[in-house]
Parts: C-alpha cells; structure tokens; sequence
C-alpha cells in the first residue's frame, strides 16, 4: 500500500477519472465494484465526484463536457507535472497536441488534457489543494498504468521528451515493453501492441485497479451491467482481467500486487 499527501513526482501518473454521459449511474457502478465513498465537488465543478477509499482520494468521475454522446466512455490517465504549462509546451514541440490548454481547477490544481504522437489521450496534473491520489496499491485503488501503442520506439522518444523518463527494457520474444522510471523507480509501463491486436485499437493509457479476487470481480462487473473485454489471464504481475463498465469505459483489473515492480515511488 502506498499513501501520499504531497504532490507525485513530475510524470508519475497522479490521478485518474473516466469520464461518462451518467456520473450518478458511474457513482453507483464504482460503488458497488470498489466500495467507494463518492461525493459530488462544489458548485462550479460541472458534476465532477470525487471518489474515496478508506478516507482517501482514488479517482474521479467526470460528466462529458461536449455535445451529448461526443466522446466514447473512458478513463484518462493524469501525469503529474511540476509546471503544467511549461509541461504543454514541450508536448506541442513534441508533435502532440493539447485537447485542453492548462487551466486552474479552482484552487485543487492546474491540468491540461493532450494527446501524444501515437494518438493516445493523457492528462496533466499539477496539483494544489489536491495532489493527486492519496492511496495506491490497495484494494480498490489504482495499481497500475500503462501506455500501448503500434510505434514503441516513437512512444518512448515522445514521453523521454517530454518528461525526462528513463525505462527499464522488460521485452521478451516478440513482446516489447519497458518499464517508466522515475527517480529510479518504476511508476508506469510502456509497450507495443502484439501480433494478432485488432487492426483498430487505438493507442491508449490504461488503468489498473487492485483487486483481492480477480475473477470474483470480473464476475461482479457483468453482474453490474458491465462486460469483459479480453478473458482473465494470469501474468508475472498478478492475475488480470480487462472490462468495460456499465457505460462502456475500459479497465482493467488485478489481483493486489506486490512486486516491487508495482509500487509507486513514496
């Protein structure tokens, strides 16, 4: 288990929250799946919940901001930025884009939303009164995040640039993976999609919650209404099982871990 009350290091991935066209139906969703205590935040916030887990921050729940039925269900990644302006800047040199210019969130923080030269959607987070999560590697709150995509090599010139990782190679075979290192320590996952990956698939973030039970909470999902995306499989990480919730948003989850591997930085 990992708690924090002060902000992660700069490219940590600091926060989560999936965006859907019903926050109250995502609320009772998530509710029942993880067990969180989920409050609506003030006046001014559009709808935005904020979910907690043993008394601490674990994600978001946001309503779609666009036109009704504009953008798919999903959940965005945060990474967390010292300067999330200077941060922007260097993902537009970069050949991303930015979907949201940085804006204040009030007093809670400073975010900004792009997309990388792969395609795949992140966010940016530099945290005020709200850090970023407060709990990790627990039952029920994040575990993992990880980046796939068809082009490895451009992904990782991408995210060095921008934020100054360095990785750890963990390819075998025809598998290609590395872990991101902050600090000497591994916050994230970085791969390419492998052989037999739907022409389709997007590039993308990935969430990961921490289970107790696998399959108890893939079962749970469809009995909530949601579905499972790719069949339960075992990893050298845990057992993994990746779904959709009832609305559609993609995540997976993961037997609690605990390899050093998977442990965010204190």
């Amino acid at each position: 288990m990992v708690t924090r009350d002060t902000p992660w290091l700069a490219g940590t991935p600091c926060w989560v929250d999936v965006t859907v066209a019903d926050v109250p139906k995502a609320a009772a969703f998530y509710r029942a799946l993880f067990g969180w205590d989920i409050e609506s935040g003030p006046p001014g916030t559009g709808g935005y919940c904020v979910c907690h887990k043993n008394g601490r921050v674990v994600a978001g729940l946001s309503p779609e901001f666009g036109p009704p039925g504009d953008a798919l269900p999903s959940w965005t990644t945060y990474l967390a930025a010292d300067d999330t302006d200077a941060v922007a800047a260097k993902i537009k040199a970069a050949g991303g884009q930015l979907l949201v210019e940085p804006t204040d969130i009030m007093d809670s923080g400073r975010m900004a939303l792009a997309v990388d030269t792969a395609g795949a959607a992140f966010g940016l987070w530099q945290g005020g009164t709200t850090t970023g999560i407060g709990l990790a590697n627990e039952t029920g709150s994040l575990s993992w995040n990880e980046h796939m995509s068809r082009d490895y090599d451009a992904s990782k010139a991408f995210y060095r640039t921008v934020f100054g990782y360095d990785f750890q190679d963990v390819s075998e075979g025809g598998f290609r993976y590395a872990m991101l290192m902050v600090d000497g320590r591994e916050v994230g996952g970085i791969g390419q999609y492998e052989d037999g990956t739907p022409e389709g698939a997007p590039a993308t973030w990935s969430v990961y919650f921490a289970v107790d039970d696998t399959d108890a909470a893939v079962a749970r999902v469809s009995e909530l209404g949601g579905s499972v995306v790719e069949p339960v499989r075992d990893s050298p990480y845990g057992r993994i099982g990746v779904v959709n919730d009832d609305q559609g948003a993609v995540f997976s989850v993961i037997t609690t871990p605990t390899p050093p591997e998977l442990q965010l930085p204190q």
